[in-house]
């Protein structure tokens, strides 16, 4: 087998060991491999670092291997060339199977060019990438401690949302606080109502008009909202931390913001998972296969089956599902069109995948060439298949009973 890596390493990483094992040149034609175990403490790491120096490594690849790869990559990224491997690329076949046999594996596989490094981004994207990330989840906890605090309220028979848009809006806030505090007279919560809830004044009465006890429901309902207001000031130093990290980025943010369907916080998602460097992909495809947008490629004995897609970013995907949706929306533009045209045939789910990718694809271009987004238009299908949409509609006139005669009129 060919020889790629003259000299390069392979690491078994675990929560508190590390397997290393050193492929090298020795005497003759032979290669001198050693194998050595090391803690995964600062301490432990750098004599790894400095054990990987001494036989000259160049090359070192491990295991993705929960969060625990992390700190071992962060810190040999600055003195060697590291590669991050999917778990799947990493085969082996069948026998024994000790943290020894597996580094020596990964070592030989990394030494003949089988494996392919997973993308890593730099330190002030991965930064961003963490903190989007952590927003988002607590955007999601915020959604989850409304619905709790909604199933509170229909325990207790008020019924809140039934009429008000609004699971906690500022009318309901204040009538909430009301009933925490004491206040259980259906009437004169109503009359807290602000804006257009109070031409609802008799359905609010009528909903207001529970078994709301102080001592159980209250107790819940004041801790609920506590903790969605910690949330709400949470999420507000977030996105703060955010716009100060993403200023390096402002230009890329507001190229990207010209995608129908992408806002702020969408461009800041972006940017963080994918970065703003696709030199790393070397065409819009390779980043929708490693985003998991597209599907499988599937060949056996000349026949095509059906592929699933890769597992992607989970938080991408996200992303550009909701962006997606939002660009389904929009007037008048290309990505409508191309939803609307596919919705019919394949369903809203495939058409919001299509969707998907074309956002992808044209971020990537966006980010590849520094420049804004370029709307096809709406009429865009219609203009690249003027012969094909004369000839189906001709079909459903001839369905229909008529003879078709078509003459085009003089410019």
């Amino acid at each position: 087998m060919d020889r790629f890596v003259e000299r390069c390493a392979g690491l078994d990483v675990h929560k508190n060991s590390v397997v290393a094992t050193i492929r090298v040149p020795g005497s003759g034609r032979e290669r001198l491999q050693e194998t050595r175990t090391f803690q995964t403490t600062t301490r432990g790491l750098l004599t790894l670092a400095d054990w990987l120096s001494s036989y000259g490594v160049t090359l070192v690849g491990m295991e993705s291997t929960g969060c625990y790869w992390k700190p071992i990559f962060y810190l040999l990224e600055e003195r060697f060339e590291c590669w991050l491997l999917n778990p799947q690329h990493l085969r082996k076949v069948p026998g024994r199977k000790t943290d020894v046999q597996d580094s020596a594996w990964i070592c030989q596989l990394v030494e003949h060019g089988l494996l392919r490094a997973s993308f890593v981004p730099p330190r002030p994207i991965r930064e961003l990438r963490d903190l989007t990330r952590y927003r988002k989840t607590q955007i999601e906890e915020r959604s989850r401690e409304v619905q709790r605090l909604d199933k509170v309220l229909q325990d207790a028979g008020i019924k809140l949302s039934s009429v008000a848009s609004e699971t906690l809006g500022v009318s309901v806030r204040r009538m909430l606080e009301a009933l925490v505090a004491g206040t259980h007279d259906p009437a004169v919560l109503a009359e807290l109502a602000k804006g257009r809830l109070r031409r609802k004044l008799p359905e609010l009465r009528e909903a207001l008009d529970g078994r709301f006890r102080s001592e159980h429901h209250g107790l819940l309902v004041a801790q609920i909202l506590a903790h969605i207001d910690y949330l709400d000031e949470t999420i507000a130093t977030l996105s703060e931390r955010i716009e100060q990290a993403l200023a390096p980025f402002s230009k890329e943010r507001e190229l990207l913001e010209t995608i129908p369907g992408i806002g702020r916080t969408a461009a800041q998602v972006l940017i963080a998972e994918l970065g703003v460097d696709m030199n790393v992909f070397p065409t819009s495809a390779h980043l929708a296969s490693w985003a998991g947008q597209c599907p499988g490629n599937r060949e056996s004995a000349g026949k095509h089956r059906s592929g699933r897609p890769g597992h992607g970013s989970k938080w991408l995907r996200t992303t550009l599902t909701e962006s997606a949706k939002a660009a389904s929306r929009s007037k008048g533009t290309y990505l409508s069109a191309q939803y609307t045209r596919l919705r019919g045939r394949r369903g809203p789910g495939k058409a919001t995948g299509a969707l998907r990718h074309s956002i992808l694809v044209a971020a990537y271009h966006i980010l590849d060439q520094h420049v804004p987004y370029h709307e096809l238009g709406a009429d865009y299908f219609d203009r690249r298949s003027t012969h094909q949409r004369q000839k189906r509609l001709v079909r459903q006139l001839e369905k229909l009973g008529h003879k078709v005669t078509l003459e085009p009129i003089p410019a």
